[in-house]
This record gives structure tokens, C-alpha cells and sequence, in this order.
């Protein structure tokens, strides 16, 4: 077990499948991402102590919650967590303030009081402390039930989907909230969350999970700029995933060098893959340079590659493009360039372009287990 933070190993075939195994440091958020039915709440519920997996061990600062080797299984009083859940869970009957109280039973009741006003008074509802929840816009209820579970100092803080039920300016706003608050919080933190983008502005770390099992974890952008496999660059919607054809390696010139359609690429090295291998390989758009009309671009004469636009879709800022590679449909790239860049360049569907796929934004990933392929089952 780890000597401290938060320490979960979870196994188990049925009724819901579970192979996940992580850490969160104090003062650590740990985002779990993944489809629905991945097993993210199963897994927090399980932390939380409300269900019972069939093995596994849950530790925090070295204490064990769960070790079903031991026939250890700690209630979940015992464990002192604070669980947010997405649709608030408030006593409608109960004011804001006799929410937030309600976590705190076992102090007298000038404590209680005191200890409410100053926790909602912490996420911005001073003054709100009589309302009903009913009284209440979603996101304040959110930042009550936020409050009453930080009421009991909880050891360990679990997050699940706590904004997906509010407007997105309010999502915005409680993120940023929650972001300063975490600031000031020494707990392992666990936020289960479909947002990636939600996931990358919150997360020191996340985990990618499918059918319960850990696919991959590492930092956000780790995470999102090079998953390890076709199967986690779907669930993280990664880009651009391709096929090419592993043909050499060139140690001293530090490269790989790979051969897509036509076109023979230079690659960063990966000398553990045989030449003659069949590869899947991706490239984030921002490694996608385009080839200015007017002068050079940076990285001209590094992969270039030509073809038409089979998709021009301009947002505010930014214009999206699918670029039909030497005209062919199945070959692929999306990338985004600034729309005033666009329009210098006269970009618009059908138009023929030229990019460059820079060499240190190419990597490979292992291709999907065909068992993994189907959607995912668990719930």
C-alpha cells in the first residue's frame, strides 16, 4: 500500500468489469475519462465504499479501506470521503445552510451553524445560507453540495460529473471556482468527467478507461497528444489516425522512416517496430503546417504532402479543414488554421493546399484488440 494519498486497485469480471489501478498524491486531481458505461462512477462508489468489488485494495495515507485479501472492507462512515454527485443530491427540505449542517451531526449546534456559514461563505453563497434548494439556480445548488462535502474535512474528495447539469457559462465559472479552490486542499481529488477539454483545464493527471479496465494515465496533454493505442485515440477523439508501413530506420540521423500512400515520411525513432510492419500513426493539426501562398512557411521541405479540401467549416476565430490527401477520400487530415489566415490564402472547399506533417509531432500507436472494438457494455 501506498504510504500516502490515495491508493486503488480494482478487479473484478462481474456484474461490472473492472480492471483499474491508480494513485492520486495529496493535493493531486486524478480526471477519470472514458464512454459512458466505462465504469467511472462503479469506480468512485467503490472508493466511496458503496459497493463492494469482488477484489482490490483502497488505501489512503496508508490506511487500508479495502483489501478483500484481508477480508478488510472499511463502512463508508469509517472512510470520511466527500462525494459530490451530478444532480446535487439536497434535502429539498432543508435550507442551504441546514444542507451543509446536515454533514455535521456530531458537533453542537453553534458549531454546525458557524461551520456552514463559513463553508458556503468559501464557494461565493454568503448571504444565500436560508434559501431552499428549490430558491437556488443549478449552480449554486452544485456549490452547496460542494460545500457540505468538504463539511466533514474528508480524507479524499470524489467528483462525479459535478457540472454536467448546468448551463455552460455557469460550467465555465465552477470550474474556474473549483480550480482556485483545489489551490487550498492537501486531499487526493477524483473527478469523473465526459469533458475532456473539462479534464485538461482541471487534471494534474488523467485515466483513460474502457469496459473498467486503465487504458492509459498520464497528464492531460500526454494523454491527448499521443495515445497509446487506436482504441484510447478514439475515446480521446484524437484527429488524425492513419496506416502506413514501417520501411527503415536511420539511428544516426535520430528517425524512422515511415511510407504512407504514396509519400515516405520521416518519423521520430522507433526501433523496437521491424521494418516491413504494418503501423497505425497520428498527428495532432498543430503539426500540421500549412503552405503559405505569399512566402515560405517553417517546415516546407519537412513531409510535405498536397491535396484538396473535401471540408471547410470556418468558427469565429479558427476555420477547420479536411484535407483529402492526393484527392483520396480515405486519406484523410483535419487540421485548423486561424480563419484570417484562410482567407489570405483563399482557402474554401475544393481548393488544392499543400501542408507539411513536421517529424516530432508524428508517433505510433499499438491498433485495437479486436475485443475492443465493439462499444463498451459496462454501466
Amino acid at each position: 500500500m501506498a504510504s500516502a494519498g490515495l491508493t486503488v486497485r480494482l478487479e473484478q469480471a462481474a456484474p461490472i468489469p473492472l480492471k483499474a489501478a491508480f494513485d492520486v498524491a495529496p493535493g493531486e486531481l486524478l480526471a477519470l475519462v472514458g464512454p459512458s458505461g466505462s465504469g467511472k462512477t462503479t469506480i468512485l462508489r467503490a472508493i466511496a465504499g458503496l459497493v463492494d468489488p469482488a477484489r482490490g485494495e483502497v488505501a489512503c495515507a496508508g490506511e487500508a479501506w479495502l483489501d478483500t485479501a484481508r477480508g478488510v472492507r472499511a463502512t463508508p462512515q469509517a472512510r470520511h470521503v466527500g462525494m459530490v454527485f451530478q444532480h446535487y443530491a439536497l434535502f429539498p427540505h432543508l435550507t442551504a445552510a441546514g444542507n451543509v449542517e446536515a454533514a455535521l451531526l456530531d458537533e453542537t449546534p453553534a458549531v454546525r451553524r458557524d461551520r456552514a456559514r463559513e463553508l458556503l461563505a468559501t464557494v461565493h453563497l454568503g448571504g444565500l445560507e436560508d434559501r431552499l434548494p428549490r430558491q437556488l439556480s443549478g449552480g449554486q445548488q452544485q456549490r452547496v453540495a460542494l460545500a457540505r462535502a468538504l463539511a466533514r474535512q474528508p480524507r479524499v474528495l470524489l467528483l462525479d460529473e459535478p457540472f454536467s447539469a448546468v448551463d455552460q457559462v455557469t460550467r465555465r465559472r465552477l470550474q474556474r471556482e473549483l480550480g482556485m479552490l483545489r489551490q487550498r486542499l492537501v486531499i487526493p481529488i477524483v473527478l469523473v468527467t465526459h469533458d475532456l477539454e473539462e479534464a485538461g483545464y482541471l487534471a494534474d493527471r488523467m485515466v483513460v478507461l474502457s469496459r473498467g479496465e486503465t487504458l492509459q494515465e498520464g497528464s492531460p496533454f500526454e494523454v491527448m497528444a499521443k495515445p497509446k493505442s487506436v482504441h484510447v485515440a478514439r475515446l480521446v477523439d484524437f484527429p488524425n489516425v492513419l496506416r502506413g508501413e514501417v520501411v527503415a530506420h536511420e539511428p544516426e540521423r535520430d528517425r524512422s522512416l515511415l511510407r504512407w500512400l504514396d509519400h515516405t515520411l520521416e518519423a521520430p525513432l522507433a526501433a523496437s517496430v521491424p521494418p516491413g510492419s504494418r503501423v497505425a500513426w497520428g498527428i495532432l493539426p498543430a503539426h500540421c503546417i500549412l503552405h503559405r501562398r505569399d512566402r515560405p512557411s517553417r517546415g516546407e521541405r519537412e513531409n510535405p504532402v498536397a491535396g484538396v479540401i473535401g471540408e471547410y467549416l470556418p468558427f469565429g476565430e479558427n476555420a477547420a479543414l479536411t484535407i483529402w490527401v492526393q484527392g483520396r477520400e480515405d486519406a484523410e487530415l483535419r487540421l485548423s488554421v486561424p480563419t484570417h489566415v484562410a482567407i489570405r490564402n483563399g482557402l474554401a472547399k475544393g481548393a488544392q493546399i499543400r501542408v507539411s506533417l513536421l517529424k516530432e509531432g508524428i508517433h505510433f500507436m499499438a491498433e485495437t484488440p479486436e475485443r475492443l472494438t465493439a462499444p463498451d457494455a459496462a454501466r
